[in-house]
């Protein structure tokens, strides 16, 4: 275990002690935190008080509210860990748990995201696959159980290793800003866990999420009015945006990084700080996923801020039912459509 700063490269004890960035990343975090638990504590309440019935989509939804208001609770002390000039002084666990916290929220949203995207996919596209399933809902919240167990056993690392740091010519001890070769046993280990942070748990769900909002779009442009297949669009925008503006730089900067600073000795640092500074803004961007992707969510929310609702004949035929897969509602209304043509 590395336990002195002589090792450290320049670019990271410059960042410690850069006054400005610290403060400058601690109101970008103020902002997020706020922003955060307003939106989502109303996408929450909306969610589970307001939205009946608790479809798949809907199962789906809350689970993506849950991980960003976990963030928005462990912000705070991030924000005091900035302030403090990378001084944490809340013990080892505290540091290893809101870790965790972090990247679970980065990664169960990617895996969220991904299932949302199914959902529309097999609605909209292949309304005739899985139609005959009733248990949908059931479906729904196991695929969420996955997700949380896939990525706590992947992330577990972060839970059994102490990844504080102490830089005493600086006086601090920094939290999980200084990575250390014995998090895990190997370099088969290390290029395993980056592997599967890097392909298996972001570009993956990446590329299948694309896929299916790909052809969501060139199945509504067929077959829709204009304004399903804007609404799709707004949707697959937000959805894309989200992960090319919050994941996507992250993960590249995480893995580059990783690599440099283990066999290399050289860093992207201050780069990598950033990119997980706008890795939270994604807790942000996911009430208007919840918006684009359900009818009954928009129908509430625009009652509560007094907006006129919007015809039905401007819904998309998927929110009929806004289930898992499919439903006989979706299929029956896009034969009477095409019936009428």
């Amino acid at each position: 275990m590395r336990n002195n700063s002589s090792k450290l490269d320049n670019a990271t004890l410059s960042l410690f002690q850069n006054v400005n960035t610290s403060i400058a990343i601690s109101v970008i975090y103020m902002i997020v935190t706020v922003i955060n638990l307003v939106g989502n504590g109303l996408s929450m309440w909306l969610l589970i008080f307001r939205t009946t019935p608790k479809t798949a989509s809907i199962i789906f939804m809350i689970n993506l509210t849950l991980t960003d208001l976990a963030l928005g609770a462990a912000l705070p002390f991030q924000i005091a860990y900035q302030l403090q000039g990378y001084h944490w002084n809340l013990g080892r666990g505290m540091c290893s748990f809101l870790t965790l916290v972090f990247y679970t929220n980065m990664y169960c949203s990617v895996l969220t995201m991904m299932a949302i995207s199914i959902d529309r996919y097999l609605g909209i596209v292949r309304p005739m696959m899985f139609r005959n399933i009733k248990d949908k809902k059931i479906i729904a919240v196991i695929s969420c159980l996955f997700m949380w167990g896939l990525v706590l056993s992947v992330l577990h690392p972060l839970m059994t290793t102490d990844l504080t740091f102490d830089i005493p010519e600086l006086g601090i001890t920094t939290c999980f800003d200084v990575l250390k070769k014995d998090m895990l046993p190997s370099v088969l280990a290390w290029a395993s866990f980056l592997f599967t942070l890097a392909f298996i748990l972001f570009l993956f769900p990446f590329c299948v999420t694309t896929f299916c909002y790909v052809s969501v779009i060139r199945k509504l442009g067929k077959d829709s009015k204009t304004a399903q297949k804007e609404r799709a669009i707004r949707l697959a925008a937000i959805v894309l945006l989200v992960f090319t503006l919050c994941f996507a730089p992250n993960n590249i900067l995480l893995l580059t990084h990783s690599v440099l600073r283990l066999f290399y000795n050289k860093s992207l640092y201050m780069a990598y700080k950033l990119s997980l500074c706008f890795s939270c803004l994604n807790s942000c961007l996911d009430p208007f996923i919840y918006y684009f992707a359900s009818r009954d969510f928009r129908q509430k929310l625009r009652q509560i801020v007094n907006m006129p609702s919007q015809s039905g004949g401007d819904s998309m035929k998927m929110e009929q039912k806004d289930s898992l897969y499919t439903t006989n509602c979706a299929f029956e209304g896009q034969d009477r459509e095409n019936n009428e043509q």
